[in-house]
């Protein structure tokens, strides 16, 4: 019996290595062919309009499946990085291939991209039907996630730039998808020409990063540096300092963000997509490159400094923002600004989370912008704004302190240990003392139900971020290693700037209708609702640099009378 027994178990074992080997070659393909599809549509032919629209709806839904594979197959541990096609570069460059690097970031971001990429091309569905260019429209979709899949899912840096490249120079088209309107083409123009800056400003930094640690592999930076003791070479941190560069002009933060927010006149859906999704490229960037941005601290400085000043001014102007999508772009400056600030002070897992949970925001925000003028056509009575003062400031930020202090208590955040989480629990009680301003300004009948309310709610908020942190921070370790945190006299600085910007927004945000009132106020809020006249001056220089190259194109009247 034991003999039967035995082969039995032999023969099962077989079967299941046999199908786990197969699931595996599945899944990888299942990564591989995920943007194929859509690489079909966008390449196709646009005569039929609506033959694309339905192609391009399905190679999205297709990719969303894939993507929700992926996730469970990786999940389940049967997935493993796949190579395919390499080829031998010059020397010093290493070598170039189509690999699908996975892991646990890579996973998370295709399966944001793919489910927002799904909901855009749903929406686009509806929203270009009967358009002229219809066709054109989802060419162009269908190209630019694809190629955004690709940079996702790229393991190699060669392959990586090019697909950061394409990405960019397709989401331009749909930016300029009307030519009739000038100055969305306009603030196409510059983003392009901001976005070359952050290409050749990547491309030298991988150049140097390839020759000084000789791999051309995402996974073999972190081995190789682990070998390194000490400070990085110099040309690593040049290396750092131009990534930083890329990601800062990739995120629209201060002052190269004037396009962002004069852009949104392209259609909706490509505002969602940019905003949901191809907006995190730069932040995707620097996640990329944790091992070598977490070594050099000067780097994450000027990330923090870059950051902190984007979320300040964005903040200010977003307050004095007069339409729906002007605001909405001013929140997301504001929001990579905070992004980037977070992987400066070595918060990768926080700030991945922050990807996520502003990309499913961003986009039912854009989609569904236009609903919320129904909200004001229906009538309402008159209600007189209460003014904030700043005792009632005091008071809620007292009342939020010791619901953030014990959550994080807690979950074991400590200040010794954790200085840089614990300035996001002063942020987070910045943010829930907004809440309780809005019970303590109730009248006195409902005050104390509701303050009571609000509190059990603040609870709730609190619990979730720092627990999501914890989960996160487990999630992703592999993928994102934890930088040991701001240290010295310069980064304890840099964390008491923050907490004083974040509590001066609060002060500036409840006290806004009060300050109004004086001269000097009013001629500020006039500057910023102006962008502090930052975007005027970028796009004179735009406007001449356009006119320099149309003036030095031959044209096609000049061309003919030469030849005559």
């Amino acid at each position: 019996m034991l003999g039967w027994w035995g082969w039995f178990f032999t023969i099962y074992a077989k079967v299941v290595i046999d199908i786990a080997t197969l699931l595996n070659s599945i899944t990888s393909v299942f990564m591989l062919i995920l943007p194929v599809p859509l690489f079909v549509v966008g390449l196709g032919s646009d005569r039929h309009p609506r033959r694309i629209r339905e192609f391009s709806k399905g190679a999205a839904w297709f990719a969303l499946t894939c993507a929700i594979w992926v996730a469970v197959a990786y999940s389940l541990g049967m997935l493993p990085p796949t190579t395919y096609t390499p080829w031998h570069l010059p020397t010093g460059f290493g070598y170039s291939w189509f690999r699908v690097d996975v892991n646990a970031l890579t996973v998370m971001m295709l399966l944001l991209v793919a489910l927002v990429g799904m909901i855009v091309a749903r929406y686009s569905y509806t929203y270009l039907e009967g358009d002229t260019h219809e066709g054109r429209f989802h060419r162009w979709l269908s190209l630019t996630l694809g190629s955004f899949f690709m940079l996702i899912l790229a393991g190699n840096i060669w392959e990586f730039f090019g697909f950061w490249v394409v990405t960019s120079l397709c989401l331009h088209k749909l930016l300029a998808f009307y030519p009739e309107r000038p100055s969305a083409v306009l603030a196409a123009r510059q983003k392009f020409l901001f976005h070359r800056i952050a290409d050749a400003s990547l491309l030298a930094a991988l150049i140097l990063i390839v020759r000084t640690l000789h791999t051309s592999q995402f996974v073999g930076i972190a081995p190789t540096l682990s070998a390194i003791h000490g400070p990085l070479p110099e040309s690593l941190q040049i290396a750092s300092g131009l990534i930083v560069l890329s990601a800062i002009l990739k995120s629209a933060q201060f002052p190269f963000h004037g396009w962002l927010i004069q852009v949104m006149e392209a259609p909706t859906p490509v505002s969602a997509l940019l905003h949901a999704g191809i907006i995190y490229t730069g932040a995707f960037l620097t996640l990329r490159m944790v091992p070598i941005m977490s070594r050099v601290q000067w780097a994450g400085d000027v990330l923090i400094l870059m950051g902190l000043l984007s979320l300040t001014v964005a903040s200010l102007m977003m307050m004095t923002a007069t339409n729906i999508k002007g605001s909405l772009a001013y929140s997301t400056c504001a929001q990579m600004g905070f992004m980037l600030m977070e992987c400066g002070l070595g918060l990768y897992s926080l700030a991945l989370l922050h990807i996520v949970s502003h990309a499913v925001y961003k986009a039912h925000a854009f989609l569904a912008s236009g609903s919320v003028v129904d909200h004001f056509r229906a009538p309402v009575l008159p209600v007189v704004p209460r003014i904030t003062t700043g005792w009632q400031v005091i008071r809620s930020l007292t009342v939020a302190a010791p619901i953030v202090i014990g959550t994080a208590a807690i979950f074991g955040v400590s200040l010794p240990q954790q200085s840089a989480l614990v300035v996001m629990g002063i942020i987070l009680t910045v943010a829930i003392s907004q809440l309780l301003l809005q019970a303590l300004n109730m009248g006195k009948i409902s005050a104390s139900r509701l303050l009571l309310t609000v509190i059990g709610l603040s609870a709730l908020v609190s619990t979730a971020y720092f627990g999501l942190d914890r989960l996160f921070t487990a999630l992703f370790r592999a993928s994102l290693s934890s930088a040991q945190g701001p240290v010295g006299v310069v980064q304890d600085g840099l964390l008491a700037l923050i907490t004083a910007v974040f509590v001066g927004l609060l002060l500036v945000q409840q006290m806004l209708p009060r300050i109004l009132k004086q001269p000097f106020w009013q001629a500020t809020y006039v500057h910023f609702y102006n962008g502090l006249y930052i975007d005027t001056f970028f796009t004179r220089l735009v406007r001449g640099f356009w006119r320099m190259r149309s003036s030095q194109a031959p044209r096609l009247g000049q061309s003919r009378e030469v030849q005559s």
